[in-house]
């Protein structure tokens, strides 16, 4: 067994080896390797009937100039050729995919989270001796690893929500708005307004400016999340053939929708554990001896039976980090279906403006298809950088070394309130409370006709 002395050479060759492998294997290009992606036909020169001119592949933007000139609509006529209501499908290579936008960005947030996320996990099964201190016993890696993984995520979250044609402009108004009523809420909850039978969460290590630097967070985690949120639910709403289209090529396969169906159910389910009235159901109380917890028990047949069955306190907090340790990894193997769904999309579009008239305009169809070709890497990003934020969190949450004491330069540069190890995990939480709430209104909304799929 290696010494804890040997831990920062063994992190260090660990890191670099990691780089090295995942640069060469390419593993982000290989996620999304065979994705199909579609294309919308577009007749150049409708009235020549020549073999070298007709029907080509619409691969430049929609509205964009062109050297024949533009097809001009007649209003003589009246019908609609069939024999131009096509759709061309291919599957993505890795040349293809790099000539997406954001595709960069993908690439190295993939590589630099994962590494990340390995290097923490690596750290946990290795002996560590505390009195060494952080750089001898290699611990200063995975934390330096993880702190910037999760403030690079978090960047590029804010960066990829002001991109002007990504999203409709109600949308990001609406992100906006939520997001305001998200750093409320977050001012109720860490200035412990909400009952401490509600949440089992503490904030009493927090001074006033950390309480209020937590509120910011919690604000700008609802208003970046909602629009990947609405994708997210949008995918689950047509992956799992809810809107009974009966197009095989809209709806995913069983093990996909089976990946979609755990994947939500796992979000609401791991959210509702930090709600205590939830939670008292899986604690025994009998063999857990702690009666001043946060889940104290409120008065009724169903809260003394609670308190008689269950788990003990110990074993229910290992429990809850193991569902959030479930959770991320479920939501990024659900990803590859997200994004097939979200190419899908564009030919439901497509079906529609098709069969929407006798004489069918097809140039909106044609902005989707291409505009969800043109942000399929941003797409993914969206859903890939909530998940590995939580899985960065809950990785950096299982470091037990003194941060505050051993690590006073990095207390300069940031609070030192983000590294305690409570309000890390309540970051997690919250970026699984916030996906549950949103996808399960959203779904509503989809559910009762609000919304549709357009």
């Amino acid at each position: 067994m290696l010494s804890s002395a040997n831990n920062l050479i063994l992190h260090t060759v660990f890191a670099i080896s990691l780089t090295l492998i995942l640069s060469f294997l390419k593993i982000p290009a290989l996620f999304l390797y065979g994705l199909h992606t579609y294309i919308h036909p577009d007749d150049v020169n409708p009235n020549n009937n020549t073999s070298s001119k007709g029907i080509r592949a619409a691969i430049r933007r929609p509205g964009a100039l062109d050297s024949e000139q533009p097809r001009k609509k007649s209003k003589d006529r009246f019908e609609f050729d069939e024999n131009k209501a096509q759709i061309f499908r291919l599957k993505l290579n890795e040349s293809q995919l790099q000539s997406r936008i954001y595709f960069r960005e993908y690439y190295s947030a993939f590589n630099f989270t994962i590494i990340a996320i390995l290097s923490l996990a690596l750290h946990k099964f290795l002996w560590v001796d505390s009195d060494s201190g952080i750089v001898r016993n290699g611990t200063i890696i995975p934390i330096l690893l993880g702190i910037v993984g999760v403030c690079r995520d978090l960047f590029l979250i804010v960066r990829i929500s002001f991109e002007r044609s990504a999203s409709k402009r109600l949308d990001k108004q609406l992100s906006f708005i939520l997001g305001l009523l998200g750093f409320l809420l977050g001012l109720i909850v860490v200035y412990d307004f909400v009952p401490k039978w509600l949440l089992d969460f503490g904030f009493q290590s927090l001074d006033g400016f950390g309480k209020f630097t937590v509120a910011v967070f919690m604000g700008c985690l609802v208003g970046f999340l909602y629009i990947p949120t609405l994708r997210n639910a949008r995918a689950f709403w047509l992956g799992t053939d809810q809107i009974r289209c009966n197009l095989s090529i809209i709806s995913c396969g069983w093990i996909a929708r089976m990946l979609l169906y755990a994947n939500y159910l796992s979000v609401v389910f791991t959210s509702l554990l930090w709600i205590s009235p939830f939670a008292e159901f899986f604690v025994n109380k009998t063999i857990d001896g702690k009666k001043g917890s946060n889940l104290a028990s409120k008065s009724g047949t169903a809260t003394e039976l609670a308190g008689n069955v269950g788990m003990s306190r110990m074993i229910f907090e290992k429990f809850r980090l193991w569902c959030l340790l479930i959770t991320g990894i479920l939501q990024i193997l659900t990803i590859r279906s997200n994004a097939q769904i979200f190419l899908n999309e564009a030919v439901l579009c497509w079906y529609q403006r098709l069969h929407a008239s006798r004489v069918p305009d097809l140039d909106y169809s044609q902005a989707k298809v291409f505009l969800h070709n043109h942000y399929i890497s941003l797409v993914v990003l969206q859903l890939f950088l909530p998940a590995g934020m939580l899985l960065l969190l809950l990785g950096l949450s299982q470091i037990n070394d003194n941060l505050l004491t051993d690590l006073p330069w990095v207390c300069n540069s940031l609070p030192c309130f983000v590294l305690v190890k409570e309000i890390i995990v309540f970051m997690a939480w919250w970026i699984i409370f916030v996906w549950a709430v949103f996808t399960t209104v959203i779904l509503a909304l989809y559910r009762r006709g609000i919304l549709y799929v357009s």
